[in-house]
């Protein structure tokens, strides 16, 4: 019984005693960041889209603004599954399915989801639960987590996911309390109304839930498996919404343009097609950009281009203005094999929006295509002057540096590359190489050499705690 319940990263440090008070929001950062590196090292559903990525930590930001404790510090990442869901693990790590945001019929109703989970995490409802069954140490608080995770996102798989002595632990866990989901309700509904949303947004989306969950008998929602629904907490959040004065909130054009995105990614390319060009002729949409959005998106993935080009123009003239646009724009020529033209149209869009992610990584990729490594390193040593931390901007370095034919600095961008991601193994092993790649001057082998002793340190430091 004292197996390992699941694979962990490397660097968690011991918890010590939990009953001797609160756990420490630090461990509680430190447990929240090891299982995303996990979920995105290991998990195919792991959506690595920054589009939506960007799109939902915008929409997760605004709501922890006006949160209970707005300093606390969230990310906010997204799941490739249809199923209805999203979770709430240590530190400010919140997970939100694809399926959750398809299926929300506004953003306020995203938004109320997304404030009940803010509200747990401000609330510290994992951790206080954690704690109550005096889990002693780091790694027994990760393995636990995971393993509420997987049984989230399926519980059929919930008795294999938990195994080894914290067994009985975890399935207590399985889902919050009822005190706990209707603090998380009071608090979620005060964040909603201060974010300036639609607070009928919670209890509308709550009660579709759990009239869909009688269609489903047995199978309920997952979202319902983890948060159990009642009739008394959809009454009361439907009496504060009565009590607040009415406002028509819009919903946001990237809602409609990453539902579109979303949805284009389900089933095959034909069936994506022939599902959105269905509703687009049917007229059944709230709005018609992101359903051609989405058409546009499954096109593409069905390889035809004049029909994408189509789309964006249909697009052009709906004044449709956003970055993702242009960035499907770009694709379709890199698509066609036309790297030029996609780096000039990447080019032009950051002229506007020189923030957006994806416009960044899309050119990048883009110039490296038309073999323009010198531009492509220019270009990202002034966004890391701004994004240093940002580990797929040092994956696309060490690309780069590997087209210069820069062995040094290739391997030291990996390193980096590897760190960012709680991978300090083989991050080491890259410095390692960066010391013997021969090509590096006495002050680049120093940067070399001073982080190589850090990051050793570090491993040495995460070693003792874990003793």
């Amino acid at each position: 019984m004292g197996t390992q319940p699941l694979v962990l990263a490397d660097g968690l440090p011991d918890l010590g005693d939990s009953a001797q008070g609160d756990i420490p929001p630090q461990l509680e950062k430190k447990v929240g960041e090891s299982i995303l590196n996990e979920i995105r090292l290991r998990d195919p559903q792991y959506l690595d889209d920054p589009e939506v990525a960007a799109y939902v930590d915008q929409l997760g930001q605004r709501l922890v603004a006006a949160s209970a404790d707005p300093g606390y510090g969230f990310t906010f990442f997204v799941m490739k599954d249809a199923t209805i869901n999203a979770f709430a693990t240590f530190g400010g790590y919140v997970g939100v399915n694809s399926g959750l945001i398809t299926s929300a019929q506004s953003e306020s109703e995203l938004a109320g989801v997304l404030a009940h989970e803010i509200s747990h995490v401000t609330q510290h409802h994992l951790a206080r639960g954690i704690a109550k069954e005096k889990q002693n140490s780091m790694v027994s608080m990760a393995a636990m987590a995971l393993a509420l995770l997987a049984a989230s996102k399926n519980a059929d798989v919930a008795t294999a996911a938990i195994v080894g002595s914290q067994a009985a632990s975890v399935q207590s866990q399985l889902a919050f309390s009822r005190d706990f989901e209707r603090e998380a309700d009071r608090v979620g509904f005060q964040t909603l109304e201060k974010a300036g949303l639609d607070v009928r947004g919670m209890g509308d989306f709550f009660q579709r839930l759990q009239q869909a969950s009688r269609l489903y008998e047995n199978n309920a929602p997952a979202y319902m498996r983890t948060h159990p629904l009642t009739i008394e907490r959809i009454s009361d959040m439907q009496n504060r919404a009565q009590k607040t004065p009415y406002k028509q909130v819009p919903d946001s054009q990237d809602f409609h343009l990453v539902r579109g995105k979303l949805r284009a990614q389900l089933g095959t390319p034909k069936e994506a097609v022939a599902d959105l060009e269905h509703l687009l002729k049917e007229r059944k949409f709230a709005n018609e950009a992101g359903i051609r959005f989405g058409l546009a998106h499954a096109q593409l993935r069905a390889r035809n281009f004049p029909a994408v080009e189509q789309e964006i123009q249909a697009l052009r003239r709906l004044k449709v203005n956003s970055p993702m646009l242009e960035n499907l724009a770009a694709e379709v020529r890199t698509a066609q094999g036309d790297s030029a033209g996609a780096a000039a149209v990447f080019k032009a869009a950051l002229k506007n929006t020189p923030f957006a992610k994806a416009l960044m990584y899309g050119y990048v990729d883009a110039l490296l295509a038309d073999r323009r490594p010198a531009e492509a390193l220019a270009y990202l040593d002034a966004q890391m002057q701004l994004y240093s931390s940002d580990y797929k901007l040092w994956g696309l370095k060490a690309k780069v540096a590997s087209a210069l034919g820069r062995r040094l600095q290739q391997h030291q961008a990996l390193a980096e590359h590897y760190a960012l991601q709680g991978q300090l193994l083989p991050a080491i092993d890259q410095l390692q190489m960066a010391q013997r790649a021969g090509d590096g001057n006495f002050y680049e082998l120093s940067v070399v050499d001073a982080r190589l002793r850090q990051l050793r340190a570090q491993q040495e430091e995460e070693a003792r705690q874990r003793r």
